[in-house]
């Protein structure tokens, strides 16, 4: 039978317009009748917020390296449940991934072509067709035959010259046998406003990202064959869908699974803790035990509102500072059991009850001076953070932890000041941890991602909470460790670390029982 039918938005490079296309199209479908779950492949955490605003619900991420490719299709049945067509936009070119010296097959792990493989969906082509001829008939063709387990579909052009440049561009599609599905003139007006990582996140760019989806709608409706690209789509593989409660539950059933460090990483993991967290494990067991039975039970039934009305207060910081995210990281916490509140630290105060604080990725930097400007909101995390509050920060919430950014003051917790650097760091890491937190044991493997254009200066931790080995075979040793403060650079995605999301809310939970 199959999933929700779907089709991949891919390009042979980057900046080729995915973006704009798969935005434009996730749009201009919902306008003629579908219900479009939308997709981002890989750990980008902006398009999908425009896709979220094309779509009317949440644009989602599938990245094999960061959840394993087995979570994919699983993922993408939970994405896509309620739709009948889904739109997975791509990443870099489409068989650009994970860069593996010792890998030997076409297609890298996290790519494009990974994922398309992975759904069974066919791909999309889109070509920046400024420089090309008659040549983009042998570029197509070695696309189209490069690995027989990736489907190239159909091709759009994207900002084709004039008329004639049309006519010579589909004469070449249709040389390899690949169907133009749409060509679209160029439009420099339409392009969004970025920064040093991107587009502006779209919460960010608020009325204005509103206005340009609005367009790439408009622009896509009207130079597009919507009708030619939903009868493309084709069921996925089928399988059953991503469950959160369900995976807190598997969690609590699997106990201590830890992965122990190899000998190169041993020396650095702190003797102490390699017996694990037995303790946090324990409350976590206790915990569910007593707040999941009956109607609430782990086996699904009942309601999560039902089962997070009586669970510890996690405030999780939002608003444009903080907007970098997956939307399994709340669904997993309140399939925990907790009770998830968004705040702004721009404006607002700690919600009341705070049991666990969630700080995530974000442009901190933007916003230095209005985040300074919050005193209460700045001396209330640093006095909870010294009194044992678990908090879980990821690249923006290191930054606000610091004493100062750019020179504007800061939390204080992280013995570090921090400022915006010279270059990008950019890449996947695999880490492992260095020390029990209220997340991860000692010698925990995770795989992350750095995304970020920041550093740490003026000041170091004596307790990083993540080791790894860069490209040269050099240690790195990173992030801070401080009480029951997780503070690093590196992002993880909860689905595919659902035991340190349990746990998170298990230390929430005993904090809550002695303070409030």
């Amino acid at each position: 039978m199959g999933g929700v039918p779907a089709v991949v938005v891919a390009a042979p490079s980057s900046g080729s317009g995915k973006t704009t296309l798969a935005t434009g199209l996730i749009g201009a479908l919902r306008r003629a009748g579908h219900r479009v779950a939308p997709f981002k492949v890989g750990p980008d955490y902006i398009d999908p917020g425009y896709h979220g605003l094309a779509a009317g619900r949440p644009g989602r991420n599938l990245d094999p390296v960061l959840v394993g490719a087995d979570r994919v299709v699983p993922l993408y049945h939970h994405g896509a449940a309620g739709c009948d067509l889904a739109v997975v936009e791509g990443v870099m070119g489409l068989f650009d991934g994970r860069i593996d010296e010792h890998e030997t097959g076409p297609v890298a792990e996290g790519s494009t072509a990974q994922v398309a493989s992975l759904l069974g969906a066919p791909v999309v082509l889109v070509v920046d067709a400024r420089g090309h001829s008659q040549s983009l008939a042998a570029l197509l063709h070695g696309f189209a035959t490069f690995d027989s387990g990736v489907r190239l579909g159909g091709v759009i052009l994207n900002r084709v010259g004039s008329e004639r440049h049309d006519q010579v561009l589909r004469a070449a599609c249709a040389r390899v046998g690949l169907p133009v599905l749409g060509s679209l003139p160029r439009m420099d007006a339409l392009e969004v406003p970025s920064r040093h990582l991107g587009l502006i996140p779209a919460v960010e760019h608020g009325a204005a990202a509103a206005a340009a989806v609005a367009a790439m709608t408009e622009l896509v409706a009207a130079h597009v064959d919507l009708g030619a690209v939903a009868a493309l789509a084709r069921p996925t593989v089928d399988g059953v869908a991503w469950d959160p409660v369900a995976a807190v539950r598997d969690t609590a059933i699997a106990g201590d699974t830890t992965s122990r460090p190899g000998d190169e990483e041993a020396a650095d993991v702190a003797p102490s803790t390699l017996s694990g967290r037995r303790g946090v494990d324990a409350s976590f067991s206790a915990w569910s035990a007593e707040r999941h039975d009956g109607a609430t039970g782990w086996d699904g039934s009942g309601s999560d509102d039902a089962r997070a009305d009586r669970g510890p207060v996690i405030a999780m910081a939002g608003g444009p500072a903080f907007t970098f995210g997956y939307a399994e990281h709340r669904e997993l916490l309140v399939a925990a059991g907790a009770r998830v509140v968004v705040f702004d630290p721009l404006r607002d105060e700690l919600p009341t009850g705070t049991a666990g604080l969630v700080l995530p990725g974000g442009f901190p930097e933007e916003h230095a001076a209005d985040l300074a400007a919050n005193t209460p909101l700045l001396a209330a995390v640093r006095e909870h953070a010294c009194a044992g509050l678990p908090i879980h920060a990821e690249c923006a919430g290191l930054l606000y932890l610091t004493r100062s950014l750019d020179g504007h003051a800061m939390a204080g917790v992280v013995d570090a000041d921090a400022e915006f650097g010279p270059r990008l760091t950019l890449g996947y890491r695999d880490a492992v941890a260095l020390a029990d937190s209220a997340l991860w044991r000692a010698g925990e493997r995770v795989r992350g991602h750095e995304f970020h254009r920041t550093r740490l200066v003026a000041g170091a931790t004596d307790a990083p909470a993540w080791g790894w080995h860069d490209g040269a075979g050099a240690r790195v040793r990173e992030g801070a460790l401080v009480g029951q403060v997780h503070a690093s650079y590196l992002h993880t995605h909860p689905a595919g670390n659902p035991t340190a999301t349990a746990s998170f809310v298990a230390a929430a939970a005993d904090y809550a029982r002695v303070r409030h």
